[in-house]
């Protein structure tokens, strides 16, 4: 379903390390908002919740709720580093079109 690249997992893994409160995983959400109209949004996690899809990927626990999980079969999630962009990447084969800055889709 979703899938974490090696440099991806390195910094999800350094997160969760460096966390103040103790996490066991990642949550990635897909919202309305964005230049294109929906947008991902991710975060530390410490538990499931209610109607939540989870996953391991790469070791690393993903959590997922309803909405999002229709709109990420396939996702490819990176982390770069670099002059014109550092931070994690999107790669969505669902989306129709996407924001120059990889944020957002539609």
């Amino acid at each position: 379903m979703i899938e974490l690249t090696e440099n991806a997992a390195a910094a999800v893994r350094t997160a969760l390390a460096d966390a103040d409160q103790l996490a066991d995983g990642l949550r990635i959400v897909v919202e309305a908002g964005g230049c294109s109209g929906l947008q991902y949004r991710m975060g530390l996690e410490t538990e499931e919740r209610p109607g939540d899809f989870v996953l391991e990927q790469a070791g690393i626990r993903l959590y997922l709720d309803a909405l999002t999980q229709r709109h990420v079969p396939g996702l490819v999630v990176d982390f770069v580093t670099g002059v014109a962009q550092s931070g994690f990447v999107f790669d969505n084969p669902n989306a129709a079109s996407r924001c120059s800055c990889g944020k957002s889709f539609c």
